[in-house]
């Protein structure tokens, strides 16, 4: 079910629907239009700063994980791809969202090599931006979007957390806007929702790496702390943004 083009609920029924818990920063409930999606600018081949400390997500995400993860594994995936793509500038110059969407037009010979490493960098550079010490929700369009595809905030946690779970070995956890729908669903390795025709919307990396100093073999105490950290005002940005198109 897609929410309604016009949001009418008192506060009582607002809160009903996102569930208690949340830090509620306004009370607008109109369509959020493109205009107020905060604009995010073209991914390059350059690794983007987080905006935030390592240790600004502690004591959820720690600060030695953090910048093991930016620093070593996000910059290697780019180092890759760049790598592989040095004999192709013409690539090279559609950057690394383009390639993602458009594998078929990537050699064979590198095909699966830049949908490991773009597709990595793609993938974490949307990370750093959905995790924040700032995770405050406003009472617009995603959540009440949410609840009407899924029932309710917590059914919608506790299906994320499930495809967080059960993706064996390597992966992520997605919520994505597919074909005017949400949905909630996982990838293998590095493989991005936009290579599927997906638009993410919320996205969890669960690679070892991203949790194992602090959390050991217990994914499922990094997956629920990781809505401690949600940037809900940026996944309402890349709701507004999925849906201008």
């Amino acid at each position: 079910m897609n929410a309604p083009d016009t949001l009418q609920f008192t506060r009582r029924e607002a809160l009903k629907i996102i569930g208690t818990g949340v830090a509620v920063a306004g009370l607008g409930l109109a369509k959020v239009g493109a205009a107020e999606a905060a604009a995010v600018p073209a991914l390059g081949w350059d690794l983007p700063p987080l905006g935030y400390a390592y240790g600004a997500l502690e004591p959820h995400f720690d600060a030695r994980t953090m910048e093991i993860h930016h620093t070593k594994h996000h910059q290697a995936y780019i180092n890759n791809a760049k790598n592989l793509l040095k004999d192709h500038p013409d690539l090279l110059a559609r950057g690394p969202e383009a390639l993602v969407r458009d594998l078929a037009s990537v050699p064979e010979a590198i095909r699966t090599g830049i949908r490991n490493n773009a597709g990595g960098h793609v993938n974490h550079a949307f990370f750093w931006q959905v995790i924040s010490p700032s995770t405050g929700m406003s009472i617009q369009q995603l959540p009440v979007a949410i609840a009407a595809a899924f029932g309710s905030m917590e059914d919608f946690k506790k299906l994320f957390a499930d495809a967080a779970m059960k993706r064996f070995g390597s992966g992520w956890a997605w919520l994505s806007l597919k074909d005017g729908k949400l949905v909630v669903h996982s990838t293998a390795n590095q493989d991005s929702p936009l290579s599927d025709g997906a638009k993410p919307i919320i996205g969890l990396d669960v690679w070892e790496h991203a949790y194992y100093l602090h959390y050991q073999n217990r994914r499922a105490d990094y997956v629920t702390a990781f809505w401690n950290v949600l940037n809900w005002t940026q996944a309402e940005a890349n709701y507004g943004a999925a849906l201008k198109g």
